[in-house]
């Protein structure tokens, strides 16, 4: 992820989401105290979003890094503790698969995966093909419901984001805290529903928050997976 051609005068930050077509992509540059979101787009592939250019200064990706060789109750550390933050909203952080049910492509060997897991996992197979240590130095994994719950002031949400009341409560935290947030209110893209524009969007504040370092490990202390790999949510 380097970065090629000419200096530019801003740095380019994004928050990245699967989706039925893709990545679902909220970029927004950088420059000073000015933050100027861009409108939401869809890349096919995670390699064309590690290959944009310029490139992105930091991703803060709503997809696993890093997996577990054996099941543990509750999944990995920073699964069970991203849900004790959020609290009553916790069920909407699933946990993780392991390595083997990562790259498993037979139905009996993915008990205990959700069906939105199970329907994530070839999405997730790309990030883990693409990932190595060194690429932790910018891409982030990252959890729109921590997101949320950091703009919240550090409360959990009250509302389902499948709801139209938790619609509009994600709507106006993102209005207060995001200039240009309409955009993504606006935005509309083929099989893209509105509740992962808004996701996406938290997720570049995410991104933005993580390039000043204002971002907050969870754990503090992170696990390692078998591939060099910190396992940790970003808030």
């Amino acid at each position: 992820m380097s970065q090629r051609g000419p200096q530019l005068p801003y740095t380019l930050v994004a928050g990245v989401k699967p989706c039925a077509t893709g990545w679902l992509v909220a970029g927004a540059k950088l420059h000073g105290t000015t933050f100027a979101p861009e409108e939401p787009w869809v890349l096919e592939t995670f390699t064309e979003v590690l290959d944009q250019r310029p490139a992105f200064a930091t991703i803060a990706l709503d997809a696993p890094i890093g997996y577990l060789e054996n099941r543990e109750p509750g999944g990995r550390a920073c699964d069970r503790e991203a849900r004790a933050l959020i609290g009553r909203r916790g069920a909407a952080i699933a946990s993780a698969p392991v390595r083997s049910q990562l790259m498993e492509e037979l139905e009996q060997s993915l008990d205990g995966l959700s069906a939105v897991s199970r329907q994530l996992l070839p999405r997730w197979r790309e990030v883990a093909a693409e990932m190595a240590p060194y690429l932790q130095r910018n891409v982030y994994e990252v959890s729109a419901e921590l997101s949320f719950y950091q703009l919240n002031e550090d409360r959990p949400l009250r509302w389902s984001k499948r709801t139209r009341a938790g619609q509009d409560e994600r709507r106006a935290l993102l209005a207060r805290k995001i200039p240009g947030a309409e955009r993504f209110f606006d935005a509309s893209l083929p099989r893209v529903p509105r509740s992962h524009m808004l996701d996406v969007a938290a997720l570049m504040w995410t991104a933005r928050r993580i390039f000043a370092r204002a971002g907050v490990r969870v754990p503090e202390d992170p696990q390692w997976d078998e591939q060099g790999l910190r396992m940790e949510i970003v808030r």
